[in-house]
């Protein structure tokens, strides 16, 4: 067969066909005098194979490994191995859904997206309009994503991102927005923050977790003179804590 012929056997195009030639994926056949390429049966069954296993969403290099690990192998194995690896692609896909469809219903400026753990820690947070703890959430969903924390921090965190009272320290930081950085309140902020972190927390940090090389300037550069002053005392609180 020709190339023409056997395409419109298989139920393809003649382009897909030299696709797959290039790639790899379909052996070169003997030409003929002529120069054209002449298919067998063999080559029919095998791009109708192709045909079908692209047709259930493989990709073409997952396509070739399958075709490499089939032979002499049971056709009945095959399919049930596809099945299964369709079955983990659905749940994937259902699990994505789930998680789109709660960061749909987010009200606008919500920090998602954020891991089921992290979205059920900041569902916790007392309603607030605080910059100080907008920052916060942003932090936090940056310790989610680089996976820096772990399950009992964020159930640690959970206790303190609970407490009213802290919505209180977060305006007491804003307030100090346009202060200098010899303003009075600057030290008792410092440590009424310190003192609201559990004392768990800070054995929980890894001792190489606490910050990464640049972090801690970069994280004072979005804060006010007075502002960083206080964070800073309250991340070297954690980190000399963490070494303990």
């Amino acid at each position: 067969m020709r190339i023409g012929e056997i395409a419109a056997l298989v139920g393809i195009t003649p382009r897909a066909i030299r696709h797959y030639h290039h790639v790899g994926l379909l052996p070169e056949p003997e030409r003929r005098p002529n120069g054209y390429r002449a298919y067998s049966i063999r080559d029919a069954v095998l791009l109708a194979r192709v045909r079908r296993l692209t047709e259930l969403g493989l990709s073409l290099d997952e396509v070739r490994d399958t075709l490499a690990d089939d032979a002499g192998r049971d056709p009945a194995e095959i399919l049930e191995e596809l099945d299964a690896d369709l079955a983990r692609q659905e749940a994937d896909i259902r699990e994505r859904r789930c998680r789109l469809s709660a960061l749909l219903a987010e009200p606008p400026g919500a920090t998602g997206p954020v891991s089921p753990a992290l979205a059920a820690l900041l569902a916790q947070a007392p309603r607030t309009d605080s910059p100080s703890a907008a920052k916060d959430r942003e932090y936090l969903t940056l310790l989610d994503t680089t996976s820096t924390g772990n399950q009992e921090m964020l159930a640690l965190l959970g206790t303190l991102v609970a407490d009213p009272a802290v919505v209180e320290l977060y305006e007491r930081l804003d307030a100090l927005a346009e202060a200098p950085t010899d303003d009075p309140r600057i030290a008792p902020l410092a440590a009424d923050l310190i003192a609201a972190v559990p004392a768990e927390l800070f054995t929980a940090i890894p001792e190489d977790g606490v910050v990464v090389t640049g972090f801690k300037e970069a994280l004072l550069a979005e804060y006010t003179p007075a502002q960083a002053e206080v964070v800073s005392r309250l991340m070297d609180a954690f980190m000399e804590r963490g070494r303990r």
